[in-house]
């Protein structure tokens, strides 16, 4: 049977690093096994959710390219795919487990049960429920409906152990003595976690629950609910939690959690899939121990769930941007340009003819400073020098021109260089490097040096993609008038 799998995020935030390694998991599950990827979205707590976050929840699943078989904006035969509008059928289901004898009404109040918790902790003692309104008579019961007390409905836990075999893990058992009769239905009228995902597994026949580390504890009290609905339990599999590089679980205080963060920072979807994928798992059954870098299409073809580890996992910030740098350096020129479009247009260096009559010279931009750029940003940053006609005096970099623009002569060696540059027949690499290095020569200057001083002078900064390939895409003209405007700032002593 294809699996059919769920992710079920709560929108009381954005999608978040551990939130969406665990729809990853789910997503590549299903693709791999030709099953069906549910997104549904648990917003009972109706004080914290918001349809901005909903919003920044399907926005990151988006981003992440985790394309949904059913659930919100698409529907399917199991709507609705919202916690909140199903909120009738678990109330049907408490009560179904009340009239069977599963479970019972409770009117302990909060206080009560405050009272006897303190009082068994003063005796150094632990506390479950002690099933006070089990043991309530038929007539007792009538009489606090007839005056319309509050009352929660807990469930009856039966005696003996609960056992699962987690597909990560491996075989997990309970003993139901440690587990207090548990509230499933609010004296409000709320479902309780356990039973509304219960309830919902069960309408949308999930076959597989792909879940964090931190569920392994609610899981015997959801397998109690689907023994008490009749219902084979699915089969579970609690991932490793994600921990910061302290090693504690990962928080806002180890930077940005929010996968939409990420994509402002200008990290690729591609980088954080392939980064999230090998966040506690191995390709390493599949015979690709040791290998990291995977597309979405590669990963779908080797994930299993058996290569889940049981280990908590570690995010390193510098290992995403290394997977960043590396998913870059594969986009082809075209997609490249498209996504750096907007870091352009925010920094008014965009015009639209750089798609259109002069997109070989953009691309071969983009192409010179792939192996420089960690994220998308810094084409933009690392290339503007480019998209200028001239330099301003903030454009330079006041260590660099001090260092490489001082030297005695330097002036006169830049304007011989213009008028050289400016003769050339061919303004291509090999052109441009001769004529340099022939009047380094001619005037007693080592070539590096001078190559130091051209690319200042240039480009304003120290550090470029080699030189010969900026001067060709700055052309002929722009080169000359920055060696000339260069030689006028050494004469004027500016920056000495």
């Amino acid at each position: 049977m294809a699996p059919r799998v769920r992710f079920a995020p709560s929108p009381t935030g954005f999608l978040h690093i551990g939130g969406a390694r665990t729809a990853l998991f789910n997503w590549l599950f299903a693709r791999r096994y030709g099953g069906v990827f549910v997104l549904r979205i648990e917003d009972t707590d109706a004080e914290r959710s918001t349809v901005e976050m909903v919003e920044g929840i399907l926005d990151g699943m988006r981003w992440l390219g985790l394309d949904w078989d059913e659930g919100p904006k698409i529907g399917g035969p199991y709507a609705p795919y919202f916690q909140s509008a199903r909120l009738e059928r678990h109330r049907d289901l408490a009560e179904q487990f009340v009239r069977q004898g599963l479970a019972y009404y409770c009117y302990c109040t909060p206080d009560e049960l405050a009272l006897k918790r303190e009082a068994a902790a003063r005796k150094g003692e632990g506390w479950k429920y002690d099933r006070t309104c089990s043991r309530l008579s038929a007539s007792e019961i009538a009489a606090l409906e007839k005056l319309g007390t509050p009352r929660a409905v807990r469930f009856r836990v039966p005696d003996g152990g609960i056992r699962f075999d987690d597909l990560v893990h491996g075989p997990i058992e309970i003993d139901g003595a440690h587990i207090e009769d548990f509230v499933i239905l609010r004296s409000d009228g709320q479902p309780t976690y356990h039973l509304s995902v219960v309830s919902d597994d069960i309408d949308m026949a999930i076959t597989h629950v792909v879940r964090g580390d931190d569920h392994i504890s609610n899981t015997p009290k959801q397998i109690l609910l689907y023994q008490a609905a009749g219902v084979a339990a699915p089969k579970f599999a609690h991932v490793p939690l994600i921990l910061g590089p302290d090693r504690k679980r990962l928080s806002k205080r180890h930077g940005a959690t929010s996968v939409m963060e990420y994509a402002r920072q200008g990290y690729v979807p591609e980088a954080m899939v392939n980064f999230l994928a090998l966040l506690g798992w191995s390709p390493a059954s599949h015979g690709l121990e040791g290998r990291e870098l995977f597309s979405r299409d590669e990963l779908v073809r080797a994930f299993a769930l058996e290569g889940i580890s049981g280990g908590n996992a570690v995010f390193n910030p510098e290992k995403l941007e290394w997977f960043n740098q590396q998913q870059i350096m594969r986009l082809a020129p075209d997609d490249l340009a498209r996504r750096v479009k907007p870091w352009f247009e925010a920094a008014g260096l965009w015009h639209d003819d750089l798609l259109t009559n002069r997109h070989a010279w953009f691309f071969a931009v983009l192409e010179l400073f792939k192996p420089r750029a960690k994220r998308l940003g810094d084409f933009v940053a690392q290339s503007r020098f480019l998209f200028v006609s001239l330099l301003e005096d903030d454009d330079y970099d006041g260590k660099a021109v001090e260092k490489y623009l001082s030297p005695e002569g330097i002036g006169e060696y830049l304007t011989a260089l213009a008028a050289v540059l400016n003769a050339l027949p061919n303004f291509d690499a090999v052109s441009t490097e001769a004529a340099l290095r022939n009047t380094a020569e001619a005037r007693g200057v080592k070539a590096a040096s001078f190559i130091h001083a051209v690319r200042v002078a240039v480009t304003g900064k120290s550090v470029s993609p080699g030189l010969f390939d900026v001067l060709v895409l700055l052309g002929r003209e722009r080169v000359h008038k920055r060696l000339l405007a260069a030689a006028r700032i050494v004469s004027a002593s500016r920056y000495h």
